[in-house]
């Protein structure tokens, strides 16, 4: 394997990362307004995912400088191409930030509960929109021989990027409620686990409908052919897994089965993409790949030797964030939000 197919699975891997811990951050957020029943639950709420919501932001900011410097192509023609959808994300993700930080400064009611709207919204958004993002990876774009993006906005709401925008909010929805179950005491606790059970069916439909339009929708089959399929099969069948751990209330079990949910569909993408990263909708000669998009060898050759001083480091530090922090959480907890 050479350091570009290396990289590409880098990047890779660095966005299972942040599907997986983002998603049951988005979860939480999305699920505030309904889930907490007054301010002290929904400070809880929001103090389950307190310690971790910035740090699980740094696998996305990480895999934006990997993609930066490993394929600067990609991340130019992405980046402009995508400009006003990430451009709504990123505005989304300011105001969420902001409401952490500020709804606990005034109790004032209306004023907490327009910064929990703020944080359902800054949550909602993003989890839309990621999905959107993937689905116009994998389905190809308006993409020049000059690797320019020749579309607009309304190009990338296509039913299919929509589908796969569906698929990932409800599957945040419910690796949240899981995580929360996992978090919290008592009523909401209770309360986590019925909505997992509500939000367990609906994700499961569009999980299916996701690989089923993936392989019809895209050059998904010609490219991987029937045996690679086993990976989006898993997918369902870890979704499936996670429905009969939440109704037996091991959710403990159910929350591992929605990370390799989540996991294995990212995996999906990026073997459908490989050795592509973006693909041209007019011709598909040319879309954007691991070797026309790259940097340098020298550049990719000192990025590795970076990567492997500094990324045991980030992770150890986040392993240990999530041990300090494992405690559940209650209303008789010290809530700082």
């Amino acid at each position: 394997m050479d350091l570009n197919s290396i990289w590409f699975v880098l990047v890779a891997v660095l966005f299972i990362g942040f599907f997986i811990l983002e998603g049951f951050d988005y979860g939480v957020g999305m699920l505030l307004p309904w889930l907490g029943r007054d301010d002290q639950e929904r400070r809880v709420v929001i103090n389950t995912i307190g310690p971790f919501w910035d740090g699980n932001e740094v696998w996305v900011l990480t895999a934006g400088g990997a993609i930066f410097a490993a394929f600067p192509e990609w991340y130019a023609t992405l980046f402009s191409g995508f400009y006003l959808a990430l451009f709504l994300m990123l505005c989304a993700l300011i105001v969420r930030a902001v409401a952490f930080e500020y709804r606990s400064k005034v109790a004032d009611p209306r004023w907490r509960t327009t910064w929990d709207w703020v944080i359902f919204f800054g949550s909602a958004v993003p989890a839309l929109l990621w999905g959107v993002a993937l689905g116009n990876l994998l389905r190809g774009v308006p993409i020049d021989a000059d690797k320019q993006f020749v579309g607009n906005f309304f190009d990338l709401l296509n039913p299919y990027a929509l589908l796969v925008g569906l698929t990932t909010l409800s599957m945040f929805l419910l690796h949240g409620a899981l995580f929360l179950n996992l978090k919290t005491t008592d009523e909401l606790r209770e309360r986590s686990l019925k909505l997992a059970q509500r939000i367990g069916p609906v994700a499961t439909v569009l999980i299916l409908a996701f690989i089923v339009a993936t392989y019809s929708a895209t050059d998904t089959f010609s490219r991987l052919g029937v045996n690679p399929g086993i990976i989006p099969v898993s997918a369902l069948l870890t979704l499936l897994g996670a429905g009969w751990f939440v109704h037996t209330k091991q959710t403990g079990w159910a929350f591992i089965m929605t990370c390799l949910t989540i996991g294995l569909s990212v995996i999906t993408i990026f073997m459908a993409l490989f050795p592509r990263v973006m693909i041209s909708s007019l011709d598909p000669n040319w879309s954007l790949t691991i070797y026309n998009a790259s940097s340098s060898p020298y550049t990719l050759k000192i990025m590795s030797f970076v990567a492997l001083i500094f990324v045991p480091i980030v992770l150890g530090y986040q392993a240990w964030t999530y041990w300090v922090f494992r405690q559940r959480v209650s209303t008789k907890s010290k809530l700082t939000y």
